[in-house]
């Protein structure tokens, strides 16, 4: 947002200081290691909770451990935001630590690109990461390097490598895996509100009277939630449930109605259904009136829309639209659910502000059962976005274009004016194609395995390839990334460390430590801290303990919309806090814009006029099939954690393709055969599987799987780099591919 709520509150905070002083740029090569002792203090026999690691519903997952081995997994009654609930990913914790094997344990180097790598201490690995991070700076400019982090990491982390590379570093070329997932949806409520951030809460559930879940598969991906969904609709047989997805999954199954849409027409849809409503009188004029603006423009550009063209763009009965117009004709409550379907596109904005507009249109927001409520995908998306760091963020919601949120964080991190480019960093896909050409030198890889998950894999792995240094920062070896690393960094894992996420929901979340990692493994937030301090910035990142760190970066979001002032680590240690929590007798906040005040210029929430765009790449002749990828109930991302899990594997043990009966024979296809999925970049490799409940002309392929597996079944060699012109995140939902099988049959 332009404007300058945060800097009214630049004298609360105790550590700032516009006295400037001279920034040390020597590095030193010195480690220290604070937190030795502290870290390898043996966890013995003991009870803790953390969030999970993995969808960002954000269950506390409560662990019993015995000589440093979980014993049992287990979820409280009465604790938020799960209660007692727990997913099969969740569930199996356990035996990931069943043994060590595939962890890294020791610090790193690889002499030489093609060697094995040998075992070095912290002092050496640190003193090595800094100095070539400077040399290649020196050499090639400021922004030669780049940090690629991951929305698994806990916030503190995430505020120490924001404010190294962005403040001390001076490069904004610091991105994270959630540009792939959520950055349309940061985008779409930015525009709308002013802020990023749902306006909802889960116990909006027990309020809602109808479901519209649109572009996410809730009960194979954030099924906890979709049970409480489920338990609503059995106390209130009136609620209706609507699910918009071209694949008739499970949370098809359990919904009133399914609108199998054609790939990519969301707007279309949202459009026509909003138009249908207009036309019969269904808006809430009082609302429009005092809380919004833009209404005018918004009403002429659907009254200009043809129903039959949005109708023939979705591909749907028309019964469908009457179905749902029907449900949404009369005063209801309206909760919607939405993830990667709506943001994996190159109109991802279009198409989140879109739904927006129709909450807007019927006066469903800051309303208790009612609102647009955007499901992140990972455990700290959300607090992620709070630290700021993608390439355009700063902490608090501030952003780097914005002279005052700049001057603002430069005071605060005591470094000289001008220290901030203005200038937004490299976002994923471009960074990836940076390093490929040879203009980003280092890359820092935290958390994540971009070999694996970046569209039209070909190019990150040149990035990796050509880049002179790769520092890969993860908890397991080998990893389809770690195989392109210089450094290897190990890093403490769930339950081996403290820190802090928010869920979906904005709940902050502390969770403990209970287990005592493998080796030398550190947590995130230390490694890098421990970097910065030998780079020569030691008084800048004196932290000894993550509660220092989090201290830090709360009391920088003090007067901004994710205000966290008031979650001090005493209280955080006691219970879970929803922000904006202003100050420490503060209760949390479940609703937003309950008063309808929002954080645009004029105060009012704002209407767009999105125009409806087929996606990026179209079939033809050659490439006659379409193609969606995502994830699945029974792993996660790609598989460093979740494919050591014998429980898990047998659900889904190798990759699959879902194709439509009519098209497996149009293409010779027989169930459980392996084919080829051949597009314009790339091929890939999966199995066969035969069913109705996709559309016919779409496949789907789950895209967990990489080269570890198998030398060709990684999804991302097909799929589509292109992306979002203003929020840049890519489409991965849809590219256009051909089936060709082993016997040369295509």
């Amino acid at each position: 947002m332009e404007g300058s709520w945060d800097l009214r509150h630049a004298s609360n905070l105790p550590f700032f200081r516009f006295r400037r002083q001279r920034t040390d740029f020597a590095c030193r090569g010195e480690v220290t290691s604070p937190l030795r002792q502290i870290m390898e203090k043996p966890v013995e026999n003991s009870t803790g909770k953390a969030v999970c690691p993995y969808c960002g519903v954000g269950c506390v997952i409560r662990a019993t451990v015995q000589d440093n081995q979980i014993t049992r997994i287990s979820a409280d009654d009465d604790v938020a935001p799960n209660y007692g609930m727990l997913c099969p990913k969740g569930a199996h914790l356990k035996q990931v630590f069943q043994n060590h094997d595939g962890r890294l344990a020791y610090p790193m180097i690889r002499d030489r690109r093609g060697e094995p790598p040998r075992e070095v201490s912290w002092d050496e690995a640190i003193a090595f990461t800094a100095n070539r991070l400077r040399e290649i700076q020196l050499a090639h400019g400021k922004d030669s390097i780049a940090l690629y982090g991951s929305g698994q990491l806990d916030t503190e982390t995430s505020y120490v490598f924001n404010k190294l590379f962005k403040g001390f570093l001076r490069t904004n070329n610091v991105d994270t895996n959630s540009r792939l997932c959520m950055s349309s949806a940061v985008v779409g409520y930015m525009q709308a509100f002013g802020s990023d951030g749902p306006p909802t809460c889960y116990d909006d559930i027990q309020h809602a009277d109808v479901f519209l879940i649109i572009g996410a598969n809730m009960a194979a991906n954030h099924p906890v939630l979709f049970q409480m969904i489920r338990k609503r609709r059995a106390l209130d047989p009136g609620v209706r449930i609507i699910a918009v997805d071209p694949r008739r999954t499970k949370t098809a199954d359990f919904s009133d109605i399914h609108v199998p849409l054609a790939p990519g027409s969301d707007v279309a849809f949202l459009q026509l259904i909003a138009k249908r409503l207009l036309t019969m009188g269904r808006v809430d004029s009082r609302f429009i009136r005092r809380s919004t603006e833009n209404f005018s423009a918004y009403e002429n550009h659907l009254k200009g829309l043809g129903e039959d063209a949005l109708l023939a763009a979705c591909d749907i009965h028309p019964a469908r639209i009457d179905e749902i117009v029907e449900y949404l004709s009369k005063p209801s409550r309206l909760l919607s659910f939405y993830c990667q379907g709506t943001n994996q596109s190159t109109s991802g904005v279009d198409k989140n502000v879109a739904l927006i507009n129709l909450h807007l249109q019927l006066g469903e927001i800051g309303r208790r059962g009612a609102g647009p409520f955007s499901l992140t995908g990972q455990p700290n998306a959300m607090g992620g976005r709070e630290v700021g760091y993608l390439a355009h963020q700063l902490p608090g919601y501030r952003v780097v274009t914005n002279d005052m949120h700049r001057a603002y964080l430069e005071g605060a991190w005591r470094v000289p004016p001008g220290s901030i480019d203005p200038k937004p960093g490299l976002t994923a896909v471009p960074m990836f194609e940076a390093a490929a050409e040879g203009k980003v030198r280092a890359l820092w890889i935290a958390c994540t395995n971009p070999a694996v998950s970046m569209p039209d894999t070909k190019v990150s792995q040149e990035g990796l390839r050509r880049a002179d240094l790769v520092i890969v920062q993860d908890c397991y070896y080998p990893t389809e990334s770690t195989e392109y690393a210089d450094v290897l960094l190990p890093a403490a894992q769930w339950g081996e460390k403290r820190g802090t996420m928010t869920n979906s929901e904005r709940l902050v979340v502390r969770s403990d430590q209970f287990l005592t990692p493998p080796g030398e493994a550190k947590p995130d937030w230390w490694i890098f801290t421990q970097v910065a301090r030998a780079m020569g910035f030691k008084r800048n990142f004196d932290f000894y303990t993550p509660e220092e760190v989090w201290d830090e970066y709360r009391m920088l979001t003090a007067g901004t919309p994710c205000d966290q002032m008031g979650m001090t680590n005493e209280r955080l240690a006691k219970t879970s806090l929803r922000w904006p929590c202003p100050h420490p007798r503060h209760s949390g906040t479940a609703r937003r814009y309950v008063r309808t005040k929002f954080f645009t210029d004029s105060g009012k929430a704002q209407f767009k006029t999105p125009v409806y765009q087929p996606p990026d790449e179209n079939v033809n002749e050659e490439f006659p099939l379409g193609l969606t990828t995502g994830r699945i109930e029974s792993q996660w991302h790609t598989r460093t954690r979740t494919g050591k899990v014998p429980q898990l594997v047998r659900r889904d043990p190798e990759p699959f393709v879902e194709i439509h009966p009519d098209d497996a024979v149009e293409n010779g296809v027989q169930d459980g055969e392996w084919i080829y999925l051949v597009g314009r970049r790339g091929r890939c490799y999966a199995r066969a599987r035969v069913t109705e409940t996709i559309r016919r002309g779409l496949l789907f392929t789950p895209f967990h799987w990489g080269d570890l597996f198998h030398a060709e079944t990684n999804a991302n060699y097909v799929t589509n780099p292109a992306f979002d012109p203003v929020s840049k995140q890519p489409e991965l939902k849809f590219c256009a591919v051909r089936i060709e099988t082993d016997n040369g049959r295509s």
